[in-house]
């Protein structure tokens, strides 16, 4: 199933998804290594390293655009971003770490995509997919 939606920041990915349905902030929400350290989190000691990170989108600080990257420069970045509707931080912090990134969906990414779902992300063409 192909779903359309907004480009933020362009690139292909693929993999396994980790859902979040709470807004997330790479500030403090989230370690180097990649795990969720947010005690209000509902993927608290989760690993979103090499996974399609799905949440509703961001809250918090500009600085977490330079947390993303240095967790993209040690290889524990997300693949891949989907967001219900994306915040300028997160934005900024995709397209500089040059991770694919895409909002708006034609669906609601939280209801569609569950923790473990597979997913490919073509942010050239403008869509998602869900494969079984």
């Amino acid at each position: 199933m192909r779903i359309k939606g907004r480009v933020i920041s362009k690139g292909f990915a693929e993999g396994e998804v980790i859902v979040s349905k709470r807004r997330f902030s790479f500030l403090g929400d989230v370690d180097l290594n990649g795990i969720v350290v947010a005690e209000d989190s509902d993927i608290l000691g989760e690993s979103i390293s090499n996974r399609i990170f799905v949440f509703y989108g961001g809250r918090g600080s500009t600085v977490g655009t330079y947390i993303l990257l240095r967790m993209k420069k040690r290889g524990t970045a997300p693949k891949g971003i989907i967001n219900v509707e994306t915040d300028p931080t997160i934005a900024v912090g995709a397209i500089v770490a040059e991770i694919p990134l895409m909002d708006r969906l034609e669906l609601n990414p939280l209801e569609l995509f569950r923790s473990g779902d597979y997913v490919v992300i073509n942010a050239y063409e403008g869509y998602v997919e869900k494969r079984v």
